[in-house]
């Protein structure tokens, strides 16, 4: 059985989005900053449908983390940026288009029920309305032996992590201090997770730390 695993970039100062997030910048303003790591590396691009980049160690972490993926939970801001009924939702057929990155099923943590929604490259949204388990639990059946990939965003991880129920924590941390945004420990405290240090890779762009999570 496959674990579930939070993969995720954060700044120095622990934020994984900048401050006044919107439709135009969902990550907010400068979030889109910590990610400029990854864009051009080939492990990355092949997903998205794009030629080139380059490889190294950043693109090996990437692609197993890829590789490994049966499928996905986020929630519903990092699905649409959106909330409250569908209806009154201004992106509710998300970010990514007719063929979305991920290939596997999605599984969306939501308050309000929606028909699976179909994409082209694999990807197969399911909105899960009655909890993180229940999304797990689908999850877990979806994967097969691979790994569920926790994508976020910061109150989803949270859930998961005092919930018990999240297994690794991969942080790539970017050389770059956001000022404010979403920290992705927000309202954590030391009885919420015991993590032990199983990896840390270094590159001049991003320093990779990985996390078991007890």
């Amino acid at each position: 059985m496959g674990e579930l695993k939070l993969d995720i970039t954060m700044s120095l100062d622990g934020f994984i989005t900048g401050p006044n997030i919107t439709l135009e910048e969902p990550l907010g303003e400068g979030g889109e900053s910590l990610h400029e790591w990854v864009f051009g590396l080939k492990a990355w691009r092949e997903p998205h449908g794009l030629e080139g980049g380059e490889e190294g160690p950043d693109g090996d972490l990437v692609r197993e983390a890829v590789e490994r993926a049966g499928a996905v939970i986020m929630g519903r801001r990092m699905f649409s940026g959106g909330s409250g009924p569908w209806e009154n939702d201004p992106n509710p057929d998300a970010w990514w288009g007719d063929e979305p990155p991920f290939h596997t099923p999605v599984f969306v943590l939501t308050h309000h029920e929606r028909e699976p929604v179909a994409k082209k490259g694999g990807t197969t949204f399911f909105f899960v309305t009655d909890g993180i388990e229940s999304a797990l639990d689908q999850a877990r059946a979806a994967a097969g032996d691979k790994d569920i990939h926790l994508a976020g965003g910061a109150e989803v991880a949270q859930q998961y992590l005092k919930a018990g129920l999240l297994e690794e924590i991969m942080l790539h941390v970017a050389p770059m201090i956001l000022g404010g945004g979403t920290r992705l420990f927000e309202g954590l405290g030391p009885d919420d997770a015991k993590l032990e240090l199983v990896e840390m890779v270094e590159s001049p762009k991003v320093t990779h730390v990985r996390y078991r999570v007890g």
